[in-house]
């Protein structure tokens, strides 16, 4: 005990970079997360402002839209002010913050895609029965549940991290503070904290991954049975932008956390981290809009609708 001392602040090692490179990356990092704010903005204006968009599967993509915003929001302010400061520190109570929002918007992602997995497998294998099953308020239930669920597990891995004691070391190899650091350099006993984190990483990452490739095995399955390549072809369009940010999301964090490995070194964690907390949110808008026809036509439809009320607004004025 007498070698502890009251931490009032951690050390943010950052990204491993080049300092001659510095500014390279801050640039690269601030148009990515510029990209990634008005992506997702983007769509939830979209869905929010286009009556056709309005069902359970676009509710549901305007929450996960939301949720990648925020989700990059809690750490790229913080790393692009440290990469551009001489001492990369954030405040204890900071720390706590980003971690409990950090755990919140992950959380919610794995949730939220597990819902939008059972909207598709609904969608396909019951199409008469998609507007009775997924009504508005078993989509309101999903949506309300997961905020709920994720908070829950957020504030209790916080609280059980604010009951630890930090010794001198306060630096943290990572750009945001992750969870797993952080126990790293606590000086109590951190059994329970390991023990609810195996538990809860189940139900995070485990159950949500079993549940949605259930969902798809179901839907590849209804499929064959009556094949045909307008079925396949109608499954890939519904399907294939889902899939395809599930692979990105889970295959990161199941390559980092679930299939660790001892040759793993900080910097390959670090680019790991980057890919899921950077790289998808930014990649998800494009995903969605590209693969997306009615994403595409409720783009069409507000471009022509704004390029209409200019056109009357420059005639009214002439």
């Amino acid at each position: 005990m007498g070698n502890q001392t009251v931490v009032s602040e951690f050390i943010l090692l950052g990204l491993p970079i080049d300092p001659n490179q510095r500014d390279l990356f801050y640039a690269l990092f601030l148009v990515m997360y510029v990209t990634t704010v008005l992506g997702n903005l983007l769509i939830i204006i979209l869905i929010r402002l286009d009556s056709h968009l309005h069902t359970p599967m676009y509710l549901l993509l305007s929450n996960l839209s939301f949720s990648d915003l925020c989700f990059s929001s809690v750490t790229m302010p913080k790393l692009l002010q440290n990469m551009q400061s001489q001492v990369p520190s954030i405040p204890y109570a900071g720390c706590l913050t980003q971690m409990y929002f950090f755990l919140l918007f992950a959380d919610l992602e794995s949730f939220l895609l597990v819902a939008m997995a059972y909207d598709r497998y609904v969608a396909i294998c019951f199409p008469l029965h998609y507007t009775t099953i997924m009504s508005p308020k078993l989509c309101l239930s999903l949506v309300v549940l997961s905020w709920l669920l994720t908070t829950f597990i957020s504030l209790l891995h916080t609280l059980l991290m604010a009951r630890l004691s930090f010794c001198a070391d306060n630096v943290i190899p990572h750009f945001f503070c992750d969870m797993s650091a952080l126990l790293k350099l606590a000086c109590s006993d951190i059994q329970i904290n390991e023990m609810v984190i195996f538990i809860l990483g189940g139900l995070i990452i485990i159950v949500p991954f079993l549940l949605i490739s259930s969902s798809y095995a179901r839907i590849v399955s209804s499929i064959l049975k009556v094949p045909s390549a307008r079925g396949i072809r109608k499954t890939f369009s519904t399907c294939g932008s889902h899939l395809s940010v599930v692979s990105l999301f889970y295959g990161t964090i199941i390559g980092l956390y679930l299939c660790p490995s001892a040759n793993n070194s900080t910097v390959k964690e670090t680019v790991m981290a980057v890919m899921y907390t950077v790289v998808t949110p930014m990649l998800n808008p494009f995903i969605y809009s590209l693969r997306n026809q009615d994403i595409k036509g409720a783009l069409g439809r507000a471009f022509s609708k704004w390029t209409i009320q200019r056109f009357w607004d420059r005639d009214s004025k002439d």
